[in-house]
């Protein structure tokens, strides 16, 4: 499979995931400035959640613009990536559903950290199959 397939699935998934975020907010019941302060910790909620997919996103695509080849250990890599980061929008709204109490905001973290280790596993297993002369 080359670089590009990897990259082009890692998009589809990535937008399926920020489209699931934003669906996530709900409208204000009011049309004046009160009714919008009451959502206010859920789009901060969100702002963050989507900076950092969109971080991910970010990095993804620099690493596999010069990534030549991908194996069986980098899609798997690839996938446990998208398995921590497809869990966003899950702690999202159980953060939202409970006021930000303090086990759903551990989740949180606990899926930013499961992704960024994922994506280290990922960098770790591309160096590997492309080899000492990888980019990376």
């Amino acid at each position: 499979m080359s670089a590009s397939r990897l990259e082009a699935f890692t998009d589809g998934v990535i937008a399926i995931i920020i489209t699931i975020m934003v669906l996530e907010i709900r409208v204000p019941h009011g049309g004046d400035l009160a009714a919008l302060k009451a959502d206010v910790p859920v789009l901060s909620a969100y702002v963050l959640s989507y900076v950092n997919v969109g971080i991910f996103w970010n990095n993804h695509h620099h690493m596999l613009h010069v990534t030549e080849r991908v194996n069986g250990k980098v899609l798997w890599a690839n996938l446990a990536l998208l398995f921590w980061l497809s869990l966003v929008p899950f702690v999202i709204r159980w953060i939202n559903d409970t006021g930000f109490t303090a086990l759903p905001t551990a989740a949180y973290g606990i899926v930013l950290v499961g992704a960024a280790v994922s994506y280290q596993m990922l960098e770790h297993q591309i160096i590997a199959h492309n080899g000492r002369t990888s980019r990376l």
